[in-house]
């Protein structure tokens, strides 16, 4: 029950001189003034309502803001709701964040290798650049369909995405998806995109390992090291 308030029924009600009395849950009789009655209408003999205690002006003993009991408990549930809506938006705004340091944890730390491995020259630099590359661009085609969705207008067909993820883009779809809240809460869509994510990985590995480097000093126009 709220603070300083008690909960009764009104016991005794006389229309004609606008007053009455409300048993309280302890078994006492106390008076109220209509005036003090909130709700927009008469009270009813028997139904249970909510108030403080106070005195008139000449110091007797009389309830003060009644309410329906019903309407107050009504209050109190939606206040609760705001409540736990807060705290689930505070929770995952929470989640939201400490999941945007563990991408651009991920995405930084990619780079990173990606650097070293050119460093020790077991990758090319020129492969270096076309993620760096990819990502920037992907990043931008995400931006571009999310702005396309919230004008309804034209959109970049999903399969275009994925096949920028697919050919190294993936870092910067992952950042757009975290930052701009794209295209991160279809679940058929981020499975397909763990998939480009595994298949980049795999053929970066496969270069690395060396088995294709033959093949990629055909393809790129500056050859391999």
């Amino acid at each position: 029950m709220m603070e300083n308030k008690q909960q009764g029924r009104i016991a005794k009600w006389q229309d004609d001189k606008g007053f009455g009395f409300i048993e309280t849950e302890n078994g006492d009789s106390v008076f109220f003034h209509v005036s003090e009655f909130k709700a927009h209408r008469r009270p009813d003999i028997g139904e249970q309502v909510v108030f403080s205690v106070g005195q008139d002006h000449r110091g007797r003993m009389q309830a003060k803001q009644v309410q329906e009991l019903s309407f107050v408990q009504q209050k109190m549930a939606q206040k609760n709701s705001q409540i736990r809506q807060r705290n689930r938006r505070r929770s995952q705004q929470a989640d939201f964040e400490s999941g945007q340091k563990k991408r651009l944890f991920l995405g930084a730390g990619f780079y990173g290798v990606l650097l070293l491995l050119a460093a020790t020259e077991s990758l090319s630099w020129l492969l270096v650049g076309w993620y760096v590359v990819l990502g920037i661009i992907t990043y931008m085609m995400y931006a571009k369909d999310k702005a396309a969705a919230q004008r309804d207008d034209w959109r970049t067909p999903e399969s275009t995405l994925h096949l920028l993820s697919v050919l190294g883009g993936w870092v910067g779809a992952l950042v757009a998806q975290t930052y701009l809240r794209h295209k991160s809460r279809k679940p058929e869509f981020r499975l397909t995109y763990y998939l480009t994510v595994v298949i980049n990985l795999a053929g970066l590995l496969f270069i690395i390992s060396g088995s294709g480097t033959d093949f990629l000093g055909e393809w790129l126009p500056f050859g391999m090291p």
